[in-house]
């Protein structure tokens, strides 16, 4: 959830952490503070509330500091205030560190602090790790650090400065994620490239359980043993430019817009021209493709939409039973996993702490796992025995758009190839559905180019706070999505409901003051899904149909209607959720809310 910045070089430390800590609001944060070695002591400024507070705070002070850690805070242990905002202090505060995730343990070890004089004062899981290096003073700071981490349990991405090492920066991670930046006589730390990227395009990732030193002159990464581990550096491709606005009013509106392009760049190279998929990241043509008898889908929020969608395609492509999970509940009710298994996880950062430990239990059972992600060398990208991403370029906005039709198309994809190689559906089938998946980023700019149309509908429900979104078939996860999209960025109550579950108990609350969204392009359940919305206009709901163009019984029935163009029932959710994304867009910004940062969320959710 927080970030984490950290810089050593000739430049003030603050020009470097300020700025990137703001590049990582993206992340969600409560609280933010900054911490520099001035002499032979450190000093700090802390602040609750927003990045503005603190650098009003500074006002022109830490200018000399050229060694220096910071970090925004989105709170697990403690109230978000200024007493428990990073950096936290060890000892008499000759340590400061920074920590992004939980210590587990911190209860055990905050008893054992105390009872060796250690005084606590913040309500954080954090300032354990602070002491726990000050108790260490007899030994150098990269090794008192390798002995936290094997003290300490849980997930944490760390940056610890100490006073007898000016000029040097201990960096650590386990689940959490974290960089490392190099420069012509510079280095930086960061939990997420962007933060860094202005002033380097050289870019270490570090594995769990490692440890850097960096300095000035460069960066050491070691195991918890002390040994020279391997890091190389990667030279990262984006520019800055891609994490900016570019004239939109908003990072989210920005990402709505680009997803044509997002769709263009996923699909790249993995459509070959005489009408099969390509995914030469798999390993699994033809008779490794016919080994599996089941398949896990396994995600949380958003992504959890895009499994969704997946146990359709998957399924009615495949003939393999699909199972789909919420990750948070996978690994605790003993799912039946073998060597037979495929499980897919998805995370758009790579990073996500439920879905990571999905994986990882399925690939201790045995399972082959494939990891669906957007960020290159991303924890899950690394642990998975394949990995899928998604080519979306850099998202900020914390609710996710074109990440998620990203994953869609690369689900889509994924179910495409597995049939192609098990043989389970005709050549010909599979020609024509590579020419419809090759048609949709031009179908999603046509919708795009209809955004003035769903401003207008947004303005007529700026009021309403009871909407429930409803879908059948493969349109449930179009739904869901359209449901949650809604409730992050507006705050307003939107539900969503197989349209045919509705008899079975939440009519119960439609009346007059509901709008009831329907997803119901053309397809098997269309006749279904319409009868469901004459029981919603029975009881004096508002109605607005998501529908294929051309549908005009679905017109007649609706008080307003979205129009799709026409596409195979199963690829329908790429095209459907683009209006519902602008629809949840506007109805936010009617109500003066700030849809980048939606309150009490977070971009990357890296604990459980």
């Amino acid at each position: 959830m927080c970030g984490i910045v950290g810089y050593v070089g000739p430049r003030p430390a603050r020009d470097i952490i300020v700025p990137g800590l703001e590049r990582l609001e993206y992340r969600g944060y409560d609280s933010a503070g900054i911490a520099v070695l001035e002499g032979d002591h450190i000093v700090t400024e802390r602040r609750a509330g927003r990045i503005e507070a603190l650098k009003g705070a500074l006002n022109g002070r830490f200018t000399d500091a050229t060694t220096g850690i910071g970090h925004t805070r989105w709170a697990t242990h403690g109230p978000p205030t200024e007493r428990n905002a990073h950096p936290h202090l060890g000892g008499k505060g000759e340590v400061a560190v920074v920590h992004n995730g939980i210590i587990e343990n911190h209860a055990s070890l905050r008893a054992e602090l105390v009872a060796e004089g250690f005084e606590f004062r913040s309500d954080t899981d954090t300032e354990v790790l602070a002491h726990l290096v000050a108790a260490l003073d007899d030994r150098p700071l990269a090794e008192a650090v390798r002995e936290v981490m094997r003290r300490a349990e849980g997930a944490l991405a760390v940056a610890v400065m100490r006073t007898d090492e000016p000029g040097v920066i201990v960096a650590a991670r386990r689940g959490s994620p974290l960089v490392l930046g190099v420069g012509d006589g510079e280095a930086f730390v960061a939990s997420d490239m962007p933060a860094i990227l202005e002033h380097t395009r050289e870019m270490v990732v570090v594995d769990d359980d490692c440890v850097a030193i960096v300095t000035a002159d460069g960066v050491i990464v070691t195991d918890l043993d002390g040994a020279v581990v391997d890091a190389p550096s990667r030279t990262v491709d984006w520019d800055l430019e891609a994490a900016e606005k570019g004239g939109f009013d908003d990072f989210m509106l920005k990402e709505i817009h680009e997803q044509p392009t997002a769709i263009r760049d996923t699909l790249r190279g993995r459509l070959d021209p005489a009408g099969r998929v390509v995914l030469d990241e798999l390993p699994l043509g033809g008779r490794a493709a016919r080994s599996f008898d089941k398949v896990f889908v396994v995600a949380c929020g958003t992504s959890y939409h895009a499994a969704m969608m997946a146990k359709y395609a998957i399924e009615r492509w495949t003939r393999l039973p699909v199972e789909i999970d919420i990750a948070s509940e996978f690994r605790y009710r003993d799912p039946v996993l073998d060597e037979h298994t495929l499980v897919v996880g998805i995370s758009q950062s790579g990073e996500t702490a439920d879905t990571l430990a999905a994986t990882r239990y399925a690939k201790a059972q045995g399972a082959f796992v494939v990891a669906v992600t957007n960020v290159v060398d991303s924890s899950i990208a690394r642990d998975a025995d394949a990995v899928l991403y998604t080519r979306s370029g850099p998202e900020i906005g914390v609710a996710a758009t074109k990440t998620f039709i990203a994953q869609l198309v690369v689900l889509q994809l994924l179910a495409l190839f597995l049939a192609q190689e098990r043989g389970s559906i005709s050549a010909g089938r599979i020609v024509g559905l590579v020419e419809a998946i090759d048609k949709l980023p031009g179908q999603v700019e046509e919708i795009l180019g209809r955004a003035n149309e769903f401003e207008a509908l947004a303005e007529k429900w700026q009021d309403v706070n009871d909407f429930f979104f409803l879908g059948r078939g493969v349109s449930c996860a179009t739904a869901a999505e359209g449901a949650l999209k809604l409730k992050e960025i507006s705050y307003a109550r939107a539900e969503y409901y197989p349209a045919g579950e509705m008899k079975h108990g939440p009519i119960a609350l439609i009346d007059d003051e509901v709008v009831v969204v329907g997803v119901i392009p053309q397809g098997d359940l269309h006749a279904k899904a319409l009868a469901n919305m004459e029981e919603m206009r029975a009881r004096d709901a508002s109605t607005l149909l998501v529908l294929t163009d051309g549908d005009t019984e679905g017109q007649e029935l609706a008080d307003h209607s979205i129009l799709l163009p026409r596409t195979e029932e199963l690829l329908s959710p790429v095209l459907g959720v683009v209006p519902l994304q602008l629809l949840s867009y506007w109805i936010a910004k009617g109500r003066g809310l700030d849809v980048d940062k939606p309150r009490n969320l977070a971009k990357t959710v890296t604990v459980e």
